[in-house]
């Protein structure tokens, strides 16, 4: 625990916006956020080809491909969720499609139907999830992917790696698989990734969608929460929920 006696819960979003909406949501649960930025944007200065649809998996794509005048044309746009899609819509493109799921399954689940023979346009980072590309070509689309951004783990980040290792974070919640290698990563630049783990399969650990959780797993952190809503409020307030409850 901190001085406050507010048990500490560590965040890894991007140093902007979500940030800050974070910590505040933390603050406002009731514990003390420990924000330790696990992922930084490198733009490529690339923008979406040509495409019947072109598809759009973050916030952070939506706002470069504005920032660089992209025109959207006669295609289908589609966002994966809805920050992605208000950024879209504030850039003043028009949003035709969002799916009920917000992750790569559920924009195959919404798109398979609708693109057999198609031309889709895949526009998001260097670290998309493969479920998408391939879902949509197993359903007959032609996919091409174009790279917005690189996610680079940013100089100094691992302040939450060093609070699991010495047994003094309460709670982890990890928005995407690369936010899981991150941390291990910045544990691994202090020698710490061992005793992290530790720590962390000691404190409630929650994360967004199975990939994530797969992750996790497979580096042998133990995942204690997976929220239905892949959002990060969601998230937050799952993990909140489970480390009161012990």
């Amino acid at each position: 625990m901190s001085d406050t006696d507010r048990p500490r819960v560590a965040v890894f979003r991007p140093d902007d916006e979500r940030l800050d909406a974070a910590r505040t949501l933390l603050a406002d649960l009731g514990v003390e956020p420990v924000a330790d930025p696990m992922l930084a944007v490198e733009p490529t200065g690339a923008t979406p080809q040509d495409g019947e649809y072109v598809v759009f998996t973050s916030k952070t794509g939506a706002e470069l491909v504005a920032s660089a005048g992209w025109d959207s044309g006669d295609a289908t746009v589609v966002a994966i969720g809805p920050k992605t899609a208000e950024a879209l819509e504030a850039a003043g493109y028009a949003v035709d499609l969002v799916p009920d799921d917000y992750s790569s399954t559920g924009l195959v689940d919404l798109l398979a139907d609708r693109t057999d023979g198609a031309g889709v346009e895949v526009a998001r980072s260097d670290h998309g999830s493969p479920v998408l590309l391939e879902g949509l070509r197993d359903a007959g689309a032609a996919v091409h992917e174009t790279v917005l951004y690189r996610l680079v783990r940013p100089d100094g980040a691992g302040e939450a790696a060093e609070l699991a290792a010495a047994g003094d974070l309460d709670a982890a919640c990890f928005t995407s698989s690369l936010t899981v290698e991150h941390f291990l990563d910045a544990a691994d630049a202090r020698g710490l990734r061992a005793a992290a783990i530790v720590g962390l399969n000691a404190a409630v650990v929650g994360v967004i969608g199975d990939p994530t959780r797969e992750t996790a797993e497979s580096l042998g952190i133990d995942v204690d929460v997976v929220p239905a809503e892949a959002t990060f409020e969601a998230l937050a307030r799952e993990t909140v929920a489970a480390l009161r409850e012990r």
